[in-house]
């Protein structure tokens, strides 16, 4: 039990830094994180940070396909919290 938090904070991190560093290469029109790897590291129990990088970087928040399976990520992510928390 003592390892989930370290392991929620650093995947989380990981996520808000991925989707940050995705909207800085949108912007210069570089290549892209593919999204397949973004919604991968949210469904690891990275998806607070996605959320939290969709809004402070306003990111992917206009593309309905990638919100749809992100919402379902983000969903399962808090289901599996729960039943770890019990």
């Amino acid at each position: 039990m003592k390892i989930l938090l370290p392991y929620f904070l650093t995947v989380n991190a990981l996520s808000l830094l991925l989707f940050g560093i995705d909207k800085l290469l949108a912007k210069k029109d570089k290549r892209r994180i593919p999204e397949k790897d973004l919604l991968g590291m949210s469904l690891i129990g990275g998806a607070i940070g996605g959320l939290l990088g969709m809004f402070v970087f306003k990111h992917k928040t206009s593309k309905m396909s990638f919100i749809w399976r992100f919402a379902l990520i983000f969903i399962a992510n808090v289901v599996g919290i729960f039943f770890l928390l019990r």
